[in-house]
């Protein structure tokens, strides 16, 4: 009913503006990280360009800036990143400012490890909120699964998961893994509103957050590790999808149990009435 994976995750904290630096940070963390030998590995939000967007915001910084520095989907830096994946092996997800004509959305993008791009996602709740304006932080308008080599995934980033509609939806569309890149809370709270993801929807999620990775399977906590930078490897159990064959086998894998149980259960009773 589960097909066991090694995953990864990395609180790379990336710095501002430097996409040079952030891609090659990145690229050594993926080397490191692939020692362990992952099936896939995650780092945070907006890990190339430094996840900017508010200094856009605040007015310290222009829009232009902004746009300037967002990759396109066959920009360099992915094209870089596809090919490392295929170097290693792994598939790689990662967030980044995505530059389509002259807008910017924050993205996250998943690259099997042939090197090819199964999917990507676009941010569809932001916590800063969004205005008409806003070339440069435009919000997602679809919520789609897509699929890899280690099953039917789907993507939310950082202020995503606070909403529940938005993982289900995911779920509802095939999801059996959910990947959360991430630049932001890392309080109990947001720890317990994970976790609530994962088991409302009985899928394992990986997080990886600056300072912060977060990895759940099966509805518990497999690896959880603090600071910025840092490393973290587990395996999960992804659920196999809804079916006949999968109902029956469930179903025998019960049965078989519940005789011994139920015949424990009853001599627990007998016991008591005789005391």
């Amino acid at each position: 009913m589960y097909n066991s994976v090694k995953v990864a995750a990395i609180s790379i904290k990336p710095k501002k503006w430097d996409k040079a630096a952030n891609a090659d940070k990145m690229e050594a963390f993926f080397v490191e990280a692939a020692k362990e030998q992952p099936q896939v590995i995650l780092t945070t939000e907006g890990v190339l360009e430094g996840y900017v967007v508010m200094e856009v915001i605040e007015n310290r910084e222009t829009a232009e800036k902004l746009l300037d520095i967002a990759e396109p989907i066959d920009g360099p830096y992915i094209r870089r990143f596809q090919q490392l994946a295929k170097q290693l092996g792994i598939c790689l997800c990662f967030g980044f400012a995505e530059r389509i004509a002259d807008e910017a959305y924050n993205c996250a993008v998943f690259i099997d490890h042939n090197g090819e791009m199964c999917g990507k996602y676009h941010k569809t709740q932001l916590a800063e909120g969004t205005h008409p304006s806003w070339n440069f932080n435009r919000i997602g308008k679809t919520l789609r699964a897509f699929d890899t080599p280690i099953g039917r995934a789907g993507a939310v980033i950082c202020n995503d998961r606070w909403n529940p509609m938005i993982t289900r939806t995911l779920v509802l569309d095939g999801a059996r893994l959910i990947f959360i890149p991430s630049y932001g809370s890392k309080s109990k709270g947001q720890n317990e509103t994970v976790l609530a993801r994962a088991r409302e929807n009985g899928v394992p999620i990986v997080e990886a957050n600056v300072g912060m990775n977060l990895i759940i399977s099966k509805g518990e906590i497999v690896a959880y590790k603090w600071g910025n930078d840092q490393i973290s490897t587990a395996v999960i159990d992804i659920p196999e999808p809804p079916s006949q064959e999968i109902a029956r086998y469930a179903e025998q894998e019960y049965l078989q149990l519940q005789k011994p149980e139920m015949e424990k259960r009853y001599r627990k009773t007998m016991e008591k009435l005789t005391q």
